[in-house]
């Protein structure tokens, strides 16, 4: 649930008040009654790494291309970008016992 500040315009308190969205805004203040104003306040919530841009957009100088490869450089992404050659068959290349070998005769 969102938290919300408030501040006080008899008394000058600013307190906070965990709300769901749909819940009225406050009208008063807890200790003197008087009326309140929701007050705008910095988020504390920040997305970090190298996957997000700090104002949220892409710069138009950067490409994504880019940006793959350099993040695959120098910690052996090209080992994993190599396919693995599949195992040996067990029936010793001959794909008459094998029921794969069957099914795709079959179709």
């Amino acid at each position: 649930m969102p938290v919300y500040e408030y501040e006080c315009q008899e008394c000058d308190k600013v307190f906070e008040v965990q709300q769901k969205i749909a819940d009225p805004p406050i009208r008063f203040c807890p200790d003197c009654q008087a009326p309140v104003k929701k007050l705008v306040s910095k988020s504390s919530f920040q997305l970090k790494g190298s996957g997000w841009y700090a104002d949220g957009y892409a710069s138009s100088s950067a490409k994504p291309a880019e940006k793959v490869a350099d993040v695959g450089a120098g910690n052996g992404a090209d080992k994993a970008a190599t396919p693995t050659p599949a195992p040996a068959c067990p029936a010793g290349g001959s794909c008459a016992g094998c029921p794969a070998g069957a099914a795709a005769a079959a179709a």
